[in-house]
Formats: C-alpha cells, structure tokens, sequence
C-alpha cells in the first residue's frame, strides 16, 4: 500500500505542471510532466509486479 500512495503523491505532484503545459502552453512544464509520467509508469509497474507475486504467494 505503500507504493501505492506514493504513485497517488507523485501524480499530484504533476498536477501544476500539467496545468501550466495544458492551459498555458508552458513547453518546459510539458517536459517535466513527461518526465513525471515516465516515473508514475515505472512505480505503476512496480506496484503490478509486486500484487501480481502476493497474488501467486496467496494461490500457492
């Protein structure tokens, strides 16, 4: 769960960013919420790999 709350940090985190590239048309603010996203994609995959292994754990 831990991660999982920090994915939900990072996310908010981006949120001014995205603002300013999405209703200000802020080039550099686009840059760093791709860069944010490239981040909340890897703790996504994180956090799928590791329900995925106490999924199995609790199957076995």
């Amino acid at each position: 769960m831990e991660k999982y709350n920090e994915l939900k940090e990072l996310l908010a985190s981006i949120e001014a960013d995205a603002d300013k590239f999405f209703n200000k048309g802020s080039k550099a603010a686009g840059t760093r919420v791709r860069t944010g996203m490239q981040a909340v994609k890897a703790l996504a995959q994180e956090i799928r790999n590791e329900v995925t292994a106490l999924k199995n754990k609790d199957a076995e």
